[in-house]
């Protein structure tokens, strides 16, 4: 822990005369009680008592003032606070094995709802961007704070043949070059991430490793969630195909890139792994005055003091 105002922490060092004094004040009460010569008498003006009661006031006065002086000195703890500036790349397959059922009510409409999910609970300012990939990529919305436009177009996404991963890595980078400059902050580029929502299953165009790379050399984490089961499949032609995932696709990517591979079989599971990734791209630590934790220990200690201090008068006559 640090402080904004370290050098009114001396005043710490009136703890430990405290402390003297007070060890002092009672060595010399137990040499007044030995000089007195009436025992009787003095059991009778100064009853025993358990010695622990005599001193537990005086304990909590002193941690009370302890915690004064380091609320004092104005300390300053890590805190997370919403990062404000940020761009989310939200890229989702709109192949045709998304329209698998083994995710309710199918692995699109599924991803389509966390989505927007997601896009609700980042901050305001944040930037985001939607990019759809099937047999090409292409950029549905440029990176904004229109949270409106982004849920609309996400509810207009349709199905289509192949899956380009690598293209739709590819085109999310691209995205992130459209990114509205910060005036404040012209030459500080805002943290970017992208989540990219799939059954991992490439067929066209370059590969998702070469994506991952790309996106490694632009220092842009890649979020991967991979749908479906092992058990999936789509109906083509009156036929049954099965469609299971490929989770090791995506995997790498998430690990070339630095950011983290996820499975969602479920709509609720996908729910939580959005909340994961918010949390992880939506915050930063900062160090934050923190004083009212302290002053409050002292208030706390300071009450117990006077209650203490209360009891204890109580007892004599």
């Amino acid at each position: 822990m640090q402080f904004i105002s370290p050098g009114r922490l001396w005043f710490l060092l009136l703890i430990p005369i405290v402390i003297a004094a007070y060890l002092f004040m009672q060595h010399r009460r137990s040499q007044y009680a030995l000089r007195f010569t009436n025992i009787a008498l003095l059991d009778r003006v100064a009853p025993r008592r358990p010695q622990w009661r005599r001193h537990v006031a005086v304990v909590m006065a002193l941690f009370a003032a302890t915690a004064c002086i380091v609320a004092f000195a104005q300390p300053k703890d890590e805190v997370k606070v919403p990062r404000e500036r940020a761009t989310i790349v939200v890229a989702i397959d709109v192949s045709l094995s998304m329209m698998a059922t083994d995710v309710d009510p199918n692995r699109l409409e599924a991803a389509k709802r966390s989505a927007k999910n997601f896009v609700n609970q980042l901050p305001t300012k944040f930037n985001v961007s939607l990019v759809s990939f099937a047999g090409t990529a292409s950029i549905i919305v440029p990176p904004t704070t229109d949270r409106a436009t982004v849920q609309r177009s996400i509810d207009g996404l349709e199905l289509a043949e192949s899956t380009a991963t690598g293209e739709g890595i590819f085109t999310s980078l691209q995205a992130l070059t459209q990114v509205p400059p910060d005036p404040d902050h012209p030459n500080d580029p805002a943290p970017a991430r992208i989540v990219l929502l799939s059954d991992g299953k490439r067929t066209v165009g370059r590969t998702a490793q070469e994506g991952a790379q790309a996106a490694k050399e632009k220092s842009t984490p890649v979020y991967t969630i991979t749908f479906g089961t092992d058990s999936g499949f789509i109906e083509m032609d009156g036929m049954r195909q099965r469609v299971p995932p490929d989770r090791a696709e995506l995997r790498t990517v998430a690990e070339i890139t630095g950011g983290e591979a996820y499975t969602a079989e479920s709509a609720g599971e996908l729910e939580d792994v959005y909340k994961d990734i918010g949390s992880s791209v939506g915050f930063d630590e900062v160090d934050k005055e923190v004083t009212s934790r302290f002053a409050g220990i002292a208030m706390l200690f300071t009450l117990a003091t006077a209650g203490a201090a209360v009891a204890l008068a109580s007892r004599f006559p």
